[in-house]
């Protein structure tokens, strides 16, 4: 039985995988699942629906999951549904973040009154909006750096409430009650409509009344446009440029010069109709027919649109934090137990939440046509997938669940920093012109990343050599010497990549701005993580430290890295600067802190751990 432990387990994660790759229950009679796949142009990139719906979800409220105020689950295409279709109804949803108390006094509520005390309906915030916005504009025009927690807080508030406001401006007017009728309307009066301006434009006798109605609607229709953020009808067969789509707004306000509605106006007007009055057949019909007739149209984008709405329902990442930290747990049982069952059972869950973290990062490859690391968040992804598999081949080579313990602690942390970078919004954004090129993403970008993760697993190692050492009595010589050298190879390996990523990036700097080397804080950090690289290497050759010296030192590159990864990022500073983040402020502070507590308890007097078999060599 025990030999079969490590095959019942990964039969369960395969299990567990299957799952997440079933299609969510519908929200019958309505099919949901090719509502959510129907592709939209945003900020310059088409995206499915689904996509809208889960970033829009996590921009507001910080998750992807919804409940409606009597308790039903609602998936994030049907919200989408609702919020762009019925607004009345969205508008009683509870899905504004707000954690600052100012902030809700500001707006006149109590926690008591939110979802969990700190979610609330655009029907709470309505009556305070004008004041609301008055705020963010004066927090804007403070420095973000010098921004108070109130400030911040009023500035990202408003940001939600202007998002919700631009889905339901995407698709009808807000204050439409029938817009599928007033469309229908409007296409049998559009001729007289239409002859009416063009009269009085040309100063001829014009209906009056006509022209007062046509202004109207030119009104309505160019708030829409204007509002409305996403554009979801698609150039003309005839146009060759395929991102040259358009708004509802747009589209429709053409209609009052040209003299006819665009048949995708009427369809959207209908599938909304049919949406809220619960007429489920047309709603299937046209979203079928909108969804064949742009894979007729646009096959490529289709299919990476359908592919893209899959991968969100999958949730590849996710999955994998879940097998990281069963091989993390799994791993350290091994020590305490010393079976070799669980052991192996670890090693083999990190493998798969590795193939699984590989399938998620060569998708959105794919979707983006870009190497793997293009911002933020995609380094983060890149940064523990390295990790893992530098970590698996040193639980190839060792077999004593030290790479696999690692291995899960790195896939976790880095897999929650991506969620919460996902916070910000799409992770698939397009590129700024600069960094437009695929070849240095794929050489500097990719080799210095690499270099990040072998020193942040240089680091990790470090941190389970003083951790067992102090806390446990599980490190002993074989084990200390077995991680000593498992440290120094992954150091020297994260010498190499740091120098030679730094180096290209020098080379690509040169060929973008004209110089090889400013001073940037970005560079600065590259060139700190080389450089204690080399102090590391130097100190451990010339004797300057032994085994928990060295250690230490390696548990201060973990500082060193996450300054150059995300702290120069939050000095506001910079050709590389993207922005001061508070919220990754405050982790990053916390996380420098828990570091210097691992090297203090590493600098402890040897006769004070709890590994007895450690000897003075150490020291």
């Amino acid at each position: 039985m025990k030999r079969r432990i490590p095959l019942i387990l990964v039969l369960l994660a395969l299990g567990y995988l299957a799952s997440t790759l079933r299609e969510s229950a519908p929200r019958a009679p309505f099919d949901l699942a090719a509502f959510r796949r129907v592709p939209v142009l945003v900020n310059g990139r088409i995206k499915p629906l689904d996509t809208v719906a889960r970033t829009s979800l996590l921009s507001m409220q910080g998750r992807q999951s919804f409940e409606t105020p009597d308790g039903r689950s609602l998936s994030p295409a049907a919200w989408l549904a609702d919020v762009m279709f019925t607004p009345d109804r969205a508008d009683t949803y509870r899905h504004f973040l707000i954690e600052n108390r100012e902030v809700l006094d500001l707006l006149g509520l109590t926690p008591e009154q939110g979802d969990r005390g700190k979610r609330f309906s655009y029907v709470q915030l309505r009556a305070k909006a004008p004041e609301l916005d008055r705020q963010a504009r004066l927090a804007e025009d403070v420095e973000a750096p010098a921004r108070t927690a109130f400030q911040r807080q009023v500035i990202a508030v408003r940001s939600r409430v202007v998002l919700y406001l631009q889905l339901t401006a995407t698709l009808q007017p807000p204050d439409a009650k029938d817009f599928y009728a007033e469309l229908r309307d409007l296409e049998k009066n559009l001729p007289a409509l239409v002859e009416a301006l063009r009269s009085e434009r040309a100063g001829r006798p014009h209906d009056a009344e006509r022209v007062k109605s046509a202004r109207v609607l030119s009104d309505r229709f160019a708030y829409m446009n204007q509002l409305g953020y996403l554009r979801t009808v698609p150039p003309e067969a005839t146009d060759p440029d395929s991102t040259h789509w358009y708004t509802l707004g747009g589209t429709l306000s053409d209609a009052l010069v040209s003299g006819s509605v665009h048949p995708w106006a009427m369809d959207y007007a209908s599938l909304g109709d049919a949406w809220r009055t619960g007429a489920s057949d047309r709603f299937n019909e046209i979203t079928a027919r909108l969804h064949d007739q742009l894979g007729t149209r646009f096959p490529s984008a289709m299919r990476k649109s359908d592919v893209e709405a899959r991968f969100n329902g999958a949730g590849p990442f996710y999955s994998s934090m879940v097998l990281y930290v069963a091989a993390f747990l799994l791993a350290v049982t091994s020590w305490l137990t010393g079976g070799d069952g669980l052991r192996r059972s670890g090693a083999n869950l990190l493998a798969l939440a590795f193939v699984v973290t590989t399938i998620g990062i060569a998708t959105r490859m794919w979707l983006e046509g870009r190497p793997p690391v293009t911002n933020l968040y995609s380094s983060s992804l890149f940064v523990g997938w390295a990790a893992a598999l530098l970590c698996l081949v040193l639980e190839r080579f060792h077999r004593n669940g030290v790479g696999t313990v690692a291995g899960g602690m790195i896939g976790l942390a880095t897999l929650v920093i991506a969620h919460h970078l996902s916070l910000q919004g799409d992770t698939l954004e397009m590129m700024r012109a600069v960094l437009d090129s695929n070849f240095w993403l794929a050489t500097h970008v990719v080799v210095i990343t690499a270099g990040y993760s072998a020193t942040y697993l240089a680091g990790f190692l470090a941190i389970i050599y003083i951790l067992r050492g102090t806390l446990t009595r599980s490190l002993d010589r074989k084990t200390a010497d077995t991680l000593m050298r498992m440290v120094y190879g992954v150091v020297c390996f994260a010498t190499l990549f740091s120098l030679t990523g730094t180096v290209l990036g020098g080379i690509w700097a040169d060929q973008s701005w004209g110089r090889f080397w400013g001073w940037d804080p970005k560079e600065n950090g590259a060139l700190i993580i080389v450089i204690w690289n080399a102090v590391l290497l130097h100190a451990r050759l010339g004797g300057l430290v032994r085994e928990r010296g060295f250690m230490a030192m390696a548990v201060f590159g973990n500082i060193v890295t996450s300054w150059s990864w995300f702290g120069t990022n939050m000095l506001g500073v910079g050709l590389h600067s993207y922005g001061f983040m508070d919220s990754a402020f405050y982790a990053l502070v916390g996380f420098v802190l828990s570091q210097l507590l691992i090297i203090a308890a590493a600098l402890v007097p040897l006769e004070k751990w709890r590994s007895p078999m450690l000897t003075r060599s150490a020291a």
